[in-house]
This record gives C-alpha cells, structure tokens and sequence, in this order.
C-alpha cells in the first residue's frame, strides 16, 4: 500500500493561521469532509477520540492522526502541511506542520494497519519531509508523495 496512491487531487491543504492541536485536527477533519463527502464533526469527532489513546505524532513534524469512519468503501487519506508547527505531545517534543490523515471503515482491520505502516515508512525519509515543507502548492505535495509511492513499489 502506497500513500500517494490513498490521496484524492483534492486531498490536500496547506493551511495558515492553525495555532493548537485541536486546531490542526480540526484542519484535517474538514480536508476529508470535503474530500470524501463526510461530516466534519464526526470525523473531528473520532480523530479526538483516538487521540485521547495517545499521540499520533510519529517524531520530525509528522503525525498521522487517524480514525475509523462509517461511509468509507477503503482506507483514505488527506495531507494538511501547517504553515507554523503545533504542540502535538510528541515523544520527540518537536512541533507538527505535516499530518497525514489515514481513514478506514470500523471493518477494514488490516487494511488500516497496512495504510499506517506505509505513512510511518514514507514520512521516516528526511529528504521527502524537507520537500514536503518547501512545496509550494498542493498539487506539487500531491507530486511528491506519488512520486514516493512509485519509488517504493520499484
């Protein structure tokens, strides 16, 4: 399973003005409302809910906050990029400015952890994270994280 395969054109937002955790959440929730026709507040929703399990920040400004949604036919995903880092109560205590927002249905298991396991591997690369950060619109974020997807199934 590929990221840049899991995001629609639309899938992805560069947002300014996000000041809080909550904030950058709320930023997601509504990226995948109007990516794939949800209720914003159910999806805020449910990414505060796992949240309150523990952080979703995997360390270097990255975190993947995720949830499991009614209405969903496979695992989804957006990428909001945060103009400042937020306090996101990671174990490396660097702020978050990528989030990738992974979506699955309450039944997709496997498919879920598989989506995890390929955000976590693709977002580990330094190099891709600082291209990432200095793209300068969504489409050339959308570029960047296929082109990861094609390198990894080389």
């Amino acid at each position: 399973m590929h990221i840049g395969a899991l995001l629609p054109a639309d899938g992805v937002v560069l947002r300014s003005g996000v000041t809080s955790k909550r904030q950058a959440l709320h930023a997601v929730a509504e990226a995948a409302a109007h990516a794939y026709g949800l209720d914003a507040q159910v999806v805020y929703d449910a990414l505060i809910e796992r949240e309150a399990l523990g952080s979703t920040a995997l360390g270097s400004g990255v975190a993947v906050p995720h949830a499991r949604l009614a209405g969903l036919d496979s695992v989804s995903a957006v990428f909001v990029r945060l103009d400042q880092p937020v306090a996101f109560a990671a174990l490396d205590e660097r702020p978050v400015d990528l989030l990738l927002g992974l979506f699955a249905a309450p039944e997709d298991g496997a498919g879920h952890l598989r989506a995890l396991a390929a955000a976590s591997r693709a977002l580990r690369s330094p190099e891709l994270r600082e291209q990432l950060r200095r793209a300068e619109n969504p489409d050339a974020v959308l570029a960047l994280l296929l082109r990861q997807s094609e390198a990894e199934a080389a």
